[in-house]
């Protein structure tokens, strides 16, 4: 489980694609503290590390799920990647539930300097079976975006608002977003649990 706290934005170093699979290597300041089969959030996408060089280079690896539902197989030799470990169960949780199962992807169709802060919108495809299974957003409610929580406001049917503020913009991917960039989203747990007991009692 993650609280969607970032704690870096890592370069990827490398790319390889292994039949249906793609191994990403990343280059990060922790790298030391990591050890192989620990989960680690990439843009919200919950991986497990492979391999551990003495570069403080780290490898883990995406299978074809995750790539088609995720940003996961977009990423090149040089972009920034947003990283989490898992919680500690003695930690506070500063986010929201985060699990690192990413539900869809969303593109971001504006962004907006405004008092400080800057305000990015993102558009995804809303199907109805998968809002009632819970898959949206609510004014006021937690989503994640490329593995950072964020507050959402202004909720559409199939869009959102929210807004960075200058510490989040520096030290996150939110630096490289721009109109068309493809993000990872994960709706709030929550509201997915609600949804399904709906849907169970009106059986």
């Amino acid at each position: 489980m993650f609280s969607g706290i970032v704690e870096e934005a890592a370069r990827v170093v490398a790319v390889e694609n292994k039949g249906s699979n793609v191994d990403l290597s990343i280059h990060c300041s922790f790298t030391g503290e990591l050890h192989i089969d620990q989960s680690v959030a990439h843009n919200g996408v919950c991986l497990t590390v492979v391999d551990i060089k003495p570069d403080d280079t780290y490898t883990v690896t995406a299978v074809r799920e995750t790539l088609e539902r995720s940003n996961i197989g977009l990423l090149k030799p040089g972009d920034l990647v947003n990283l989490e470990r898992s919680m500690l169960m003695n930690g506070r949780l500063d986010g929201h539930i985060v699990q690192g199962h990413v539900d869809t992807t969303a593109v971001c169709t504006s962004v907006e300097e405004l008092d400080g802060s800057t305000y990015f919108s993102f558009r995804y495809d809303a199907k109805p079976e998968m809002v009632a299974k819970g898959y949206m957003t609510v004014e006021k409610g937690s989503v994640t975006v490329n593995g950072v929580s964020l507050t959402v406001c202004d909720s559409e049917p199939d869009s959102f608002r929210v807004a960075i503020i200058p510490y989040t913009f520096e030290h996150t991917n939110f630096c490289k977003i721009k109109v068309g960039t493809v993000v990872n989203l994960e709706f709030d747990i929550i509201g997915k649990y609600l949804a399904r007991l709906s849907e169970l009692q009106s059986l």
